[in-house]
């Protein structure tokens, strides 16, 4: 990787998120995913606990696909 994703603004980022486990409840258990503003191929995870407020992870389209297939894969599940 040539450059840092971590330069790239998150303004205008339109998050989704991705539940499970206590849905509805007060500490919603989400990961959060969104593609950075302008960028073709370059994404930003977050965490929706309290606890993981502000922290986040950043990933080329390419980490991130093989990051899905072989979380996939190693789960056993199917895409």
């Amino acid at each position: 990787m040539d450059r840092n994703l971590y330069a790239l603004p998150t303004e205008g980022a339109e998050f989704q998120k991705f539940c499970g486990g206590n849905l509805g409840g007060e500490n919603e258990t989400c990961v959060e995913l969104a593609q950075l503003p302008g960028e073709e191929s370059a994404f930003v995870l977050a965490d929706s606990k309290p606890e993981g407020a502000g922290k986040e992870v950043r990933f080329t389209g390419a980490e991130l696909d093989a990051f899905v297939l072989g979380y996939a894969a190693r789960r056993g599940l199917t895409l």
